[in-house]
């Protein structure tokens, strides 16, 4: 009696394409489950947690997401200089003003593994405040949250 073997995905294996999100009006939270799910490939059959399966993630729109309550005023994002009183504290208003993909960023990498494989997998992900992007050249579906 033969048995069967766990066949185990490499990075080799994989096929990758290319997913277009638009993020006006869609709320952060849910916008980054569904692109953190994409980007681990979590969506596809071949899935293995210590492979890079995933695909690649163009969001569009970014400065036009929201948050629900009183997330706008209340959350604050903490960053550290490494020198003595270094700290920089701002609140989610301000980070939409300044540097509004990278609060997707953040949203979809805190849903990330913490160690290589995470670091290798947010590479893939691609974040603009616009509509416009340089990635036209590849074959990219849209992606529907």
């Amino acid at each position: 009696m033969k048995k069967n073997k766990t066949i185990f995905t490499r990075k080799e294996d994989v096929d990758r394409n290319w997913y277009q999100v638009d993020a006006s009006g869609k709320i952060l939270g849910r916008l980054a489950t569904k692109v953190a799910t994409y980007l681990r490939g979590k969506h596809k059959p071949i899935f293995s947690p210590q492979a890079d399966c995933g695909d690649f993630i163009v969001v569009i729109n970014a400065d036009k997401v929201r948050v629900t309550g009183k997330k706008s005023k209340q959350k604050i994002y903490f960053t550290h200089s490494g020198y003595s009183g270094g700290k920089k504290l701002l609140t989610l208003e301000k980070m939409m003003e300044q540097k509004s993909d990278e609060v997707v960023r953040l949203a979809v990498s805190g849903m990330l593994p913490k160690n290589r494989l995470g670091r290798q997998i947010i590479k893939k992900l691609k974040v603009y405040s616009g509509a416009e992007h340089p990635h036209q050249a590849h074959k990219i579906q849209k992606l529907e949250v």
